[in-house]
């Protein structure tokens, strides 16, 4: 009896030694992800509409993962900064980023730290943006034709903000004045909360960004002149798009939920199943349609093929418009 007993608690030790290495294996510890926080990165500032939104995003995945998932905001570079981080950040799914097409343009005009088609794992895609171009509610600056007429009779006056060079509120305007024989003046900030401060204190004509605006065109304060979709709004219906007005210019900027390479298929499969619940929450449903953003799900590899194909066509349009970087 004695030597069943010493065998049996042999065996035992065996196996628990054999199961322990296995433990701590890649493929033991994505199956058990999340264990703690997840960081998920805002390259915007605070308050702004991209922030609120994700914040409504991390909310919702928190109650999907069983784990917190809390915003960071990292402001700046054109919306880059988030893409810095996950070049530096392990691939095990506890830092996350909104890589806005910026991360797919800025490289095709300047030095960047990251490679956008190299160093990033693409998890999901979520929502885009309305855009639009606004002016204070007392600027004689009525319609685009205005300001197309003003522009022409004063070259580089007419100053409009963006959350920075290379975004796409900044690219559409670049379009817009090189398809209207027009020159413009563009002023960067971090976000459009520092752009709506700057154009309701009357620094700058108007501003082109995503709908941060709204509240100030119902309200009032500022014109909408025209938004940049493909067809209008169903919040303005009467304010015509670029594209009606015959500009040729579109852009919806999806973006989702990204993060460092080689990340664990696991875990890639769990991010993505995660957030795209989310976009079932009656509160982030809520506050997409506050800020007018479609839902536009892509799942990683349809995402991992957007960025790709989008890659390969900022280039084309940052060539076309003579802003490639030239070293």
């Amino acid at each position: 009896m004695t030597k069943r007993r010493q065998v049996l608690g042999s065996t035992v030790a065996l196996t628990a030694s054999a199961i322990l290495p296995m433990l701590s294996t890649p493929t033991a510890r994505a199956q058990s992800f999340p264990a703690r926080t997840i960081r998920y990165i805002c390259p915007w500032t605070a308050g702004g509409t991209t922030d609120i939104v994700m914040r409504a995003f991390a909310e919702s995945a928190t109650k999907a993962l069983g784990q917190t998932v809390i915003v960071e905001n990292k402001p700046g570079a054109g919306g880059t900064l988030g893409a810095v981080e996950l070049v530096n950040a392990k691939p095990d799914g506890y830092t996350l980023a909104q890589l806005p097409i910026s991360v797919l343009r800025i490289p095709h005009m300047q030095k960047v730290q990251f490679d956008a088609l190299k160093d990033f794992t693409w998890i999901a895609c979520l929502t885009g943006y309305t855009f639009g171009l606004v002016v204070r509610a007392d600027s004689p600056i009525k319609t685009v034709k205005d300001l197309v007429a003003y522009a022409k009779l004063n070259p580089e006056k007419f100053s409009y903000g963006t959350p920075g060079t290379g975004t796409s509120p900044h690219l559409v305007m670049e379009e817009f004045a090189f398809k209207a024989g027009i020159k413009l003046q563009h002023i960067p900030f971090k976000g459009v909360a520092e752009g709506m401060q700057s154009l309701l204190g009357g620094h700058i004509m108007g501003h082109s960004d995503s709908t941060g605006w709204a509240p100030h065109v119902d309200e009032g304060r500022l014109r909408l002149l025209a938004t940049y979709g493909s067809k209008r709004t169903k919040r303005w219906p009467n304010v015509q798009t670029l594209e009606e007005l015959g500009y040729e210019t579109v852009s919806d900027s999806p973006f989702g939920v990204c993060g460092p390479k080689g990340m664990d298929p696991v875990v890639v499969k769990t991010l993505q199943n995660a957030f795209k619940a989310t976009l079932d929450d009656p509160n982030v449903i809520a506050s997409l349609q506050k800020y007018d953003q479609p839902v536009i799900y892509l799942d990683t590899a349809a995402y991992t093929k957007y960025a790709r194909e989008t890659f390969n066509a900022e280039k084309a349009t940052i060539e076309r418009l003579g802003m490639a970087n030239k070293t």
